[in-house]
Parts: C-alpha cells; structure tokens; sequence
C-alpha cells in the first residue's frame, strides 16, 4: 500500500491506494487542526454510479441533429456511447458549423464553477484558452457569489479599494489585538472558512476565528442562531432575510439623532454624508429610519437596536457584511448600507475597525497575509466582445438580441447557439431551475465535460467523460497559502476518461488551432513552474525536478501593515480613493446619472416585490456543510446530513406544529417558481417564520407529478431576477415558500443514477463500470 497526498478546494488529505493501484482509502492529513467534513465524500465519488464511463451523445440529438429542443433533460432521455474519435468528430463539426455560419459569438463558454482546486487542470482556463485560440467566444463575468459588490463596491471606494478590501482587509489578528466588538450581518460560518478557490494546505481561518471568540464581543444579526460557530460565543440578535439594510439604516439613525456619529470623520474622508443624512432622518421622503420602523421590517427589537448602536459607537468596532446578504433582491444594498455605517462610526482605517466584507464567508478571507502570485495556465485572449453577467444565462438563451443593462451601459444578447461547459454544475448556482431547462432547450448544441452524470451532463447533447482530481498530476495552492504542493496522480483514469488537456488538444487538432504550443501535460507543468519560479514578486523556490520529489515547496506568509483604508485615512489627498471624488462616496453621482428605480445612489431600504400571502415562510437558501456546492453529493458525508433520504429543511418548533410536521417527515415546499421534496427538521436555532435548506443538493425532476425535485434541490424554488439592473448578480439567497405535509408515495431517487446507456453499434459494450451500477437498469425506456 502506498499513501500520496492530494488537494481538493476544502482542502488537502491523504489517499491509500493498494498495490493494484485501487483507492482504499481518504482522510484527513494527521497534522490537519480542523479538517473539513467534505473530504469524507471523495472515496465513495470516485468510483460512484455516476460516473461518466465513455462518451455519450443523446440519442434524439444524435438522430435528429442539431437543433432547439424541448426535451433536452428528459429523465428517461437515452444516450448512445460512442468511442472518442466518433465523440471528437462530432464536437468539431459543430464548433466548426455555428463558427462559419454565426461566428464565434454564438458560441458560450460556460464553466463557471469551482471544477478543479488544480493551477494547470483548472476546467475555465483549459475550456476558455481552447476557445480563445479557435477566435473566441461569448463570455460571463463576475460571480454567484460576489456579484453584487463587485459592480457596487468600485463606485464607492474604487476599484483599487475594491480590490483591497478582498486581499488586505483588517485581518483576523488585528481584531484579536484591537477590536473590541464585531458586528456581523448574516453570521460567521465555521463551514465556509475551510473553503479556498485553489485550496489550501492547512486550515487556517477556523483557528484564527477561535482566537478571536476568546478576545472580542461578537454579536451576530441571522435568521439563525448557529450561523456564528459557537467558539465565537456570539451574541444573536434574530431578523428576518433580507431585512438587514433596514437595520443598518435604522443603526444610522441612532448615531445621528443621538450625537454620536464622527462628523469630522464624514466631512474629511467622505461625500455625501448629507444626503444620506435627509434620507435617513425621513426628510427626503417623510419615513424616519427609526429602530421602530426597522423592528416592523425586521423583529429586530428596537431597544437592543438603539443599545447596539451606542456599543459601537463606544467601541472599536468592525462591521461585517458576508457575501450572502448580496444574494437577495436589491443584494447592493446591505453592502452600502454596511460600509455607510462603518462610515457614520467614523472608524475606517483605524486598527481592528471599520468595514469588511467576507468573514464567514471564505477560508482566505482576513488571513492577515500579502498575497504571493501562483502559477496559471494561460487563457489568451478572447477577441469577441459580447458578455453577460453570469447570473443572466437563462435570459441570454431565452431572450437573443434583447437589450439588458448593467453598470449603466445598454447591452444586447447575443444568438448563442452552442454552449460548452466544463467544470461547472448551473443546476447548483442558477435559479429558477424550470426557467433554465427552457432556456437550455433552446441550444442547438450542448456539449459538457464531466466527472459525473451531474443534472447539467444530463441536460447535455454530447458528453465527454474527464478524469477526477485524483486521476491526473497538478499543482495545488490558493490565495494566502503557506504552501504550493505537488498533486500527484494517485490512480489512474477511470474507465475511458481523459484529461482535459487531452480533450482540447484532440478538437484543437481537427480545427487547425495550436492548444498545446508543442508541449505535453508534463511539459506544460514545468512551464507554468518554472514562469512562476521566475516571475517578479515570486518566492525562492527549487527547480521543477526538486519541487516535485520533495512534494512542494513552502510560501511566505509576510504579515501586511498596511490593510484597506489605513493609508487613505493617513492623508486622503496624498492617497486619495480611485473614486471620483478621491473619497468614500456614500452619495454616488455617478449611480444618480444612471436614472434606475433600483439603483439609488446612497444605501436605500427598497420595499422587496410582493407574494402571494400564501407563502407564508421565508426560506433561507445557504451553503452547505458538508460538501462544496454540490460536489460529492453522493459522498459519505454529504448523504450522512440526509433526511429521510432527502436534502433536509429546518423548521421552527412553532411552524412545524402548525403544519402537523415533526422530525423526519417530508415535507412538500413550494414557491411562485417550483416544488421540492424535503426531509424535515425541527430546531429552534431559526426564526419563527423562517425555514432553511442548503444549496447543492442534486437536482431529481424524475417525478414531477410529485414536484418539480423530489431530492430537495432549493433552485426549483429560487426566483432568476437579478439583483437590480446595476450589477445583476442572483438573488437565490431567499425565496418565500409554503411548506406542507407530505403523505403520498415517495418517489425513487434517481439522481445519482446514470441514464440509459446504449452501445454504439461501432463499439463494444464498456467493460469497466462503476462497482455499485445498477444492474437491473432496463435498456431503453
């Protein structure tokens, strides 16, 4: 038996691979502090049911052609496996046909998601550098995650500032040594700090977070009282989703009526403070933004309101906002309304005070660490000009040639007739999932490269199976990592699966385009090693040869002095904001000039769109635990949080009374959008009034006689509008329901199940399935 170490985004852990080269085993590494519970899922995944064996191509497709249809996605679609050269083939001619019939702007790249914590065999740089080099593609940007502060943040403190407030924000050290209270909007998630785009070595931001439980009063506003991890000793203050602006305003209020807000801070660092001033006081529309009419909006009681806003005037004091709260109708707005109120404290700047955005929220967040640069694989350029907000892929499919607006420009849609996906599951990210299947029935091609048959493979018209993380070699490390490690293959490909390096070095081939510059896999990792290794701003580090043998090489982790805001609070004039002002703009002129109803230009309480009375319950939409997303779904522990084998929902005592529920029942959820199927638990860690599931959960519309995901998948519920026509990030943080019993027959789980699989006439029957296939699967349906 041998034992090799590998990386993953939630982290790093051993692998035991016998002396036939099968994987026995996974855990933890044995000096991991705090190991995350996802890598219980990675052996039972590796060689699960869904496993994409051979390429596949649906049958309807295949006999029909291209084409829209509505059918694409049908549970009981059939797909023919074909061999690779038939499968490339097949790719090719349809890049090449919507090429030189509709350019290259009718073809989208997706692969937005967290595919691969590789630098080299990252599925976006692999698939975007593929199709820049074959003249490019119609593109998204930004992300599910941060796509409202991203567009909202750089016209309030430019977009150095933005940037800086995500790499050199008051780290977790300087508020274990300076700050006296942290105030945290939407709870401080131990499960989101062992998460790192890229992974890292160890995990660091749960120890750090620990250490500040025992130095600083933490007080957390959510929906739920276990949003804060209880090392913290977190103070709760329960208010309803969505309301957190109202709170902050009503925040505001206190300090300006009261004496206590730093006007000699607003009227050196700041414009605009007067206009938000006439808001909030109700002069500019006749609504005093009194902890009163903030408790009507939020339960927040109003006396705790007015207590909390003197102890943050009184303190050090550090305002929190995580990235969910921007993950709900007018999302931009509790991101002003956060850094509106660090900006009325007067404390930006200061050691261990002011503003963040992003605790709770990422493992790299706060590190207190200067970010070094890493190796990448390049992506070129792409020539073609037309974008959309990740967000907005539905509408790009179902609306082609309608004008759409963000950040003050009028945009168009363009035609796009193929979508490529790779490494990315829009069934976890996107909302509206009914919405999305039309919208993917309106592609004439569909092409996606996968581990597993995930809700998007069987949505696709060709599927090229890929090897997994533990099937290839790599480089490993992430934003503030203490090391770059040497993933190495720990067994070999799965079945027919290829890298996809390999993939795009074979279609690149058949459309004369250069992929690989003459170089293999192996050549292109010492490549991207050795341009790290010499690139200014890079760490000492050893030859390829010596990095790989010993396993890695260590980083510097260099304390920053110098966090967001300290050197403009300094002298604003010599280091002035890239703002138009040169100052913190709390009254944005620019965002004014734009002329939208939902894009006010100071931090606004915006009246959320009315529902009909019988969603009674707002449902809060969260990330998990137990895995990433939904990778892993079927993984050990991910299926361990399971109820009644369902994704589950958590209730209220007194809501699940009401609704004759108790623990371990299902219960059938419902929204405007969709219906699901949950597992019910009963808790008084949530509001009265309030429900809560978490993302990721495998999207089964196997029976939608029963609802439209009988595996709990909360996107069939989620509304696809966007936050407002500024950013348009998602919004599926937050959707009201109706929650009822459900007594009838309880449908099979079929989503981790392949489809029907049909041999090629070409090609023999695969030999090499997953252990666990089902046997009794019928041939055609």
């Amino acid at each position: 038996m041998r034992t090799v170490e590998s990386s993953a985004h939630w982290g790093s852990f051993l692998a035991s691979v016998d002396e036939d080269g099968e994987l026995l085993d996974v855990r933890p590494h044995p000096d991991e502090i705090d190991p995350a519970p996802a890598i219980g899922n990675v052996a039972g995944a590796h060689r699960a049911a869904s496993r994409v064996a051979r390429p596949a191509v649906r049958r309807r497709w295949l006999e029909r052609g291209p084409g829209p249809d509505e059918t694409r996605g049908d549970p009981d679609d059939v797909y023919v496996e074909v061999d690779w050269p038939t499968a490339l083939d097949l790719v090719a001619g349809e890049l090449s046909r919507v090429r030189q019939q509709y350019g290259n702007s009718a073809i989208f790249g997706g692969s937005y998601g967290w595919g691969s914590a590789g630098r080299f065999h990252h599925a976006q740089s692999q698939l975007h550098r593929f199709l820049n080099r074959i003249g490019g593609y119609t593109r998204s940007v930004n992300d599910y995650s941060r796509g409202a502060s991203m567009v909202l943040l750089p016209h309030l403190i430019g977009r150095q500032g933005d940037l800086d407030l995500r790499a050199r924000p008051v780290s977790w050290a300087e508020v274990d040594r300076h700050t006296e209270l942290l105030v945290t909007f939407g709870g401080l998630r131990r499960s989101n700090t062992w998460v790192v785009p890229g992974g890292h070595h160890r995990h660091l931001g749960s120890a750090a977070a620990r250490r500040v439980g025992a130095s600083t009063r933490v007080v957390s506003l959510s929906a739920q009282r276990d949003d804060a991890f209880a090392d913290l000793g977190a103070e709760w203050i329960g208010i309803l989703p969505g309301t957190d602006t109202a709170v902050m305003l009503a925040l505001v209020w206190v300090l300006l009526t009261e004496g206590r807000a730093d006007q000699a801070f607003l009227a050196r660092y700041t414009v605009g403070a007067d206009r938000v001033c006439d808001y909030v006081l109700g002069r500019a529309d006749g609504v005093p933004k009194t902890p009163e009419w903030a408790e009507r909006i939020s339960r927040a009681p109003a006396q705790r309101l007015r207590a909390l806003a003197h102890e943050m005037a009184d303190s050090r004091a550090l305002v929190n906002v995580v990235f969910a709260l921007q993950r709900g109708e007018h999302g931009e707005q509790p991101i002003f309304a956060g850094l509106t109120l660090a900006a009325f404290l007067g404390q930006l700047g200061l050691p261990g005070g002011g503003f963040v955005h992003g605790f709770g929220s990422m493992g790299d967040y706060g590190n207190g660490s200067r970010r070094v640069p890493l190796p990448t694989f390049p992506q070129g350029v792409n020539p073609v000009a037309d974008f959309i907000p990740c967000a907005r892929i539905s509408d790009l499919l179902l609306h082609p040639g309608e004008r759409f607006d963000y950040d003050g420009g009028h945009h168009r849609y363009p035609h796009v007739r193929l979508a490529y996906w790779a490494g990315g599951n829009p069934f976890h990210h996107h909302q509206d999932l009914r919405r999305l299947r039309r919208a993917l029935g309106r592609l004439e091609t569909f092409v996606v490269d996968e581990m597993h048959w995930t809700s998007t493979a069987r949505h696709a018209d060709i599927v090229l199976p890929v090897a997994s993380p533990l099937e290839r070699d790599d480089l490993a490390a992430g934003n503030g990592d203490a090391r770059l490690r040497a993933s190495a293959k720990v067994v070999e490909p799965y079945a027919g699966a290829r890298t996809e390096f390999a993939i795009f070095t074979d279609l690149a081939d058949r459309l004369d385009a250069d992929f690989t510059e003459g170089l293999d896999e192996a050549g292109w990792l010492r490549r991207i090693y050795q341009e790290w290794r010499a690139a200014p701003g890079s760490p000492a580090a050893p030859p390829f040869e010596e990095f790989w043998a010993a396993g890695g090489v260590d980083l510097p982790r260099i304390p920053y002095d110098d966090p967001v805001f300290a050197a403009f609070r300094a002298d604003p004039d010599t280091n002035p904001l890239q703002t138009p002002s040169g100052r913190i703009e709390l009254y944005s002129q620019t965002l004014a000039g734009y002329r939208q109803a939902d894009v006010p230009p100071h931090a606004s309480w915006l009246e959320p769109r009315r529902v009909p009375a019988a969603f009674d319950l707002h449902l809060l939409c969260n990330q998990p635990s137990h895995r990433l997303h939904s990778q892993q779904d079927m993984g050990a522990a991910s299926q361990a949080t399971k109820v009644a084998g369902r994704e589950p929902v958590r209730l209220h005592p007194e809501d699940a009374a009401a609704r004759g529920l108790g623990e371990g029942d299902v219960a059938l959820v419902r929204s405007p959008a969709g219906s699901l199927l949950a597992g019910v638990v009963v808790t008084d860690a949530v509001l009265p009034g309030v429900a809560q599931m978490h993302t990721g959960s495998w999207f089964d519309g196997s029976a939608p006689e029963v609802a439209d995901c009988v595996n709990g998948n909360v996107n069939v519920l989620t509304e696809d509008i966007g936050t407002s026509a500024l950013a348009q990030g998602c919004t599926g943080a937050h959707v009201r329901v109706r929650v009822e019993r459900y007594d009838g027959p309880l449908p099979e789980i079929r989503a981790y199940r392949p489809p029907v699989l049909v041999p090629s006439p070409a090609i023999d029957q695969p030999t090499d399935q997953p252990t666990d296939q089902p046997t009794d699967q019928p041939t055609d349906r």
